[in-house]
Parts: structure tokens; sequence; C-alpha cells
């Protein structure tokens, strides 16, 4: 059983620690061997830090045999996104310019897990620039369902080392769907929570008014357990929100009946793969056969989330990576004329071509001359986008949609096509410009590859969304199904 540990859920390793029938440390061992046999395929890591996991654990073990209190979480090996900061741990970003950039302190959701042995930092696309962690400096992540095709991204190595085996459990970070698009891709539970619910101190920041850290797992529970445990006010993060953390567990009933679900006509329409509305049709019909109220609404200002986002991401892109200029820490180039040439030099050499692309819309966009034309009219609309939202969830409890309109798509497919990769997150970049919590879990399989469905929920209505995503897992069973291409 101990060398099948790396397969089990949260919730079934906490109980197995509980019963004392394994350690902190055989858990452990469990995942670092899965590492060892299939990371040279998934790629999921940029640093494993195994020696750090088993020292953890070994505390871990010490202090339940002396009789110490015990978390839902406590010796459960995990991974962090490599955009968060991990003390005396490298947190790189994928990117050349913070190769080797060591924090001095801990984000604030690594404090939170601070009894889980961390197996390693993931891989993914630069500065979470991407949609298939093809935009790591590095190297690319592998699908574990196939290994020719991309894993999502841009938290494309925390979703793959989940589906591998590679952690039970990791966190992502998301803007424009980069925890839900990877979790659709690679077949787990991705969930982007509420704009202020967990706290950003110590997140790298890309689009600061859009980031939030979220958890990748292979269940429902699972998700609403990681979640428990990271979110909470955080006085270091102004933007989080005041007051005690709901429950999250108590609300995992199984049950849906009476549940007002709406299917926004928009998340439906040209471009959704056929296969992919298929799978989704099928859920849909599921949760009314379980008691739910299903029935077709609308979100009129959907058509706009593309270009929106894409004009206020890169525009807070290009303030907050104004800091990378060679001067205080990161890559600073070899050889600069002066100051100025530095500051050319440093940007161009560390910089990959996707952030540079970002940069200069953003820089663009912000402007003088054409700051009212895009920036404050994409701010207008933002605000459109989000009444529609709000409207809906008079009505709705909860709405549902594809979290891609594709499957996975092959590695290289669309890498010379910045606006077809864009568009893969077509479904998910609503939510973080409304702000409001948004899950993706697996509603079937298509040619041996999963696809995901989007459960959008109002602003701090994490409890319903994962009421209804628990309920149709348990239902339909698909979490059962292991990952066949490592």
């Amino acid at each position: 059983m101990v060398n099948l540990l790396y397969q089990k859920s949260i919730t079934e390793l906490h109980d197995l620690l509980v019963r004392r029938e394994v350690s902190a440390v055989e858990i452990t061992r469990s995942v670092l061997e899965r590492v060892e046999r299939v990371e040279g395929t998934v790629k999921a890591y940029v640093t494993v830090t195994a020696e750090q996991a088993l020292a953890t654990a070994e505390e871990v073990d010490a202090k339940l045999a002396a009789g110490g209190d015990m978390g839902p979480l406590t010796g459960i090996p995990m991974a962090f996104k490599d955009n968060m900061c991990t003390k005396g741990v490298r947190t790189t970003c994928s990117s050349r310019i913070l190769e080797n950039f060591v924090p001095p302190y801990d984000a604030a959701v690594v404090e939170k897990l601070a009894g889980a042995p961390m197996i390693g930092k993931t891989n993914l696309d630069e500065f979470a620039m991407g949609s298939s962690t093809e935009n790591s400096a590095f190297f690319t992540t592998s699908n574990p369902w196939n290994p020719d095709l991309v894993p999502g991204g841009s938290s494309g190595g925390s979703a793959a080392a989940v589906a591998s085996g590679e952690a039970v459990y990791a966190l992502g970070s998301d803007t424009g769907g980069s925890i839900r698009q990877p979790a659709s891709f690679c077949g787990v539970v991705g969930l982007k929570p509420t704009y202020g619910l967990v706290s950003r101190y110590g997140l790298v920041a890309f689009a600061s008014s859009l980031d939030q850290i979220g958890p990748l797992t292979r269940t429902v529970t699972d998700c609403a357990m990681v979640l428990q445990a990271i979110a909470g006010p955080d006085e270091r993060d102004s933007t989080c929100a005041p007051g005690p953390v709901p429950d999250f567990n108590a609300a995992l009933t199984g049950e849906v009946r009476g549940l007002r679900i709406g299917v926004p006509r928009e998340y439906l329409a040209q471009g959704v793969d056929p296969r992919v509305a298929g799978a989704v049709g099928a859920a849909i019909d599921l949760l009314a056969a379980m008691g739910a109220e299903v029935e077709e609404t609308s979100l009129p200002h959907t058509s706009y989330a593309l270009p929106v986002y894409y004009l206020i991401a890169p525009a807070e892109a290009s303030s907050n990576l104004a800091r990378y200029d060679g001067v205080r820490y990161g890559y600073r180039a070899a050889r600069p004329e002066d100051v100025v040439d530095m500051f050319m030099q440093t940007r161009s050499e560390g910089f990959g071509a996707e952030v540079k692309r970002r940069i200069m819309l953003g820089t663009y966009a912000l402007s003088a001359g054409y700051y009212d034309a895009y920036y404050l009219k994409a701010l207008k609309v933002r605000t459109l986008i989000k009444r529609d939202f709000d409207r809906a969830f008079t009505r709705y409890d909860v709405l549902l949609t594809p979290t891609s309109p594709t499957l996975p798509f092959k590695k290289g497919e669309k890498t010379m096509d910045p606006v077809a990769m864009y568009l893969s997150d077509i479904c998910t970049l609503a939510a973080p410009l409304a702000g409001i919590p948004a899950l993706s879990l697996t509603c079937g399989f298509v040619d041996g590859l999963p696809v995901g469905l989007q459960l959008m929920g109002p602003p701090f209505g994490e409890r319903t969304i994962l009421r209804a995503a628990h309920a149709y897992e348990q239902k339909a069973g698909h979490w059962r199904r292991q990952a066949e291409g490592v």
C-alpha cells in the first residue's frame, strides 16, 4: 500500500495518519518516488525540495508521536506554483530574470501550510502569462493524460503534478483562468476564490486587481479542505476581506435539490468544440435529474471579456514588472555601457517574448493619448460585465459553463498565433474581471482526454459552488479515473 499512497486523496491520507496506519514520512517518500519515476516525462517542477519535504514529514511524525494536534493537511505532501515566495527556496516565476532569486520570506499561503511537506515549486508560463505552460523560460510541462499535449496554463505545473501523482494537492494562481483551464486539461479540481478571500502577500504580482491564489486537488472535498486552510484576512494584504472564514466542508451535503442553475447561452456558442459541449450538456442533464432547477440565461457583455482582460491585465503587468530593472535583485545584463543600457539589456535578455508582448500592450494602453480610449474604456466595460453577473445572481445560485472551449491541444499548435492562444481562456476570463469565485471539475472524457465543467457563484459564494460541484462529482464519479499517459 505504501508505494501507492501518492494516488490517495487528502481525506484518505489524513484518516490513515490519524489511525497511525502510515507515517508522514511514508506518504512523502511515496510521492517523491513517484516524482523520480515520472518527472522526466511530466516536467511539472522547476525545483524539487526532497530533503526539505522529508524533514517536514519527520517533524510531523515526531509531533504526532508526542500527542500533538493534527490539522487536516498536516503531513500531506503538496506543491506551490513557482510565483509564490518560499523563504530559502528559489522563486523563479519560470523567468530568466528571477532564475536565481531566493526570497527572504514566505508568502502568506506558505505560512498557513507550514505543516505540509513541500515537494517543490511547479512550472508555469513566465510570470503566469500564458495558457499552455509553453511560455516557461525553462521547459514545457506535459499533460499527464498524453505527454504530446499541453497541460494548460499558467498553472500547468501544479495541475500536472496533482494529476500525475507528483503531489497530493498544489496551489496555483488565477488571473484570467490560470487555475481552472489547466484543471480542465489535466482532469483535476481547480478553484479560483473570490477576490480578497485568500491573501496575495508573497504572490509575485502579474495583474493586482485580478490575481488570486487557489487550490488544485483531486476531489471537491480536498478542494474545500485546502481552501479552508488558506482563506482568511491578512493585514499585510489590504485587498483581503475581513471577517471569519465560512465552514466550506459543511457545505458538502451531496444534495443539489432546489439549487437554481443558470446556463449562459454565450458560453456554448460558436467556437466551442461540439464534443466539449456534449459533455457539458450531459452534466446539465445529470444535475437536472438530481433535482437542480436548470434553465438557459444570458450574460450579454460576455463577448467583451477577452478585449477587456487583454487591456487591463497587460496594463497592470507593465506597472508591476517595471521593478525588474537589474538594480536591486534578479538578473542583470553583463556589460552595459551605462544605466539606461543596463535597463534595456537586462529586460531584453531577462524577459521572454510573451512577457515583452504584454508589457508593450499595457504600456501602450496607459500612454498619453490612448489611456481614455483603451484602459479607461476597458474599466467601464468591466463594470458592465460585473453588472451582468450581479443581475444573474439575483435569479440563480450558480452559473454553469464549459471551462475551456476545446480539449487539450498539441504542444506548439498555438505558439505562433497569440490570439488563438488567448482564446483558450475565453470561458474563464469574465470571473476574475467580476471578482467572483469559479471552480472547474471534470464532467467527462473525449478520446481519453478530460473535459472541464465550470461553476461560478456570487462574491463569497464558494460554499454554494462547492456544494454543487461535490454533489455532481459524487454522482458522476469521473474523479476516480487516473491519468493514463504516465
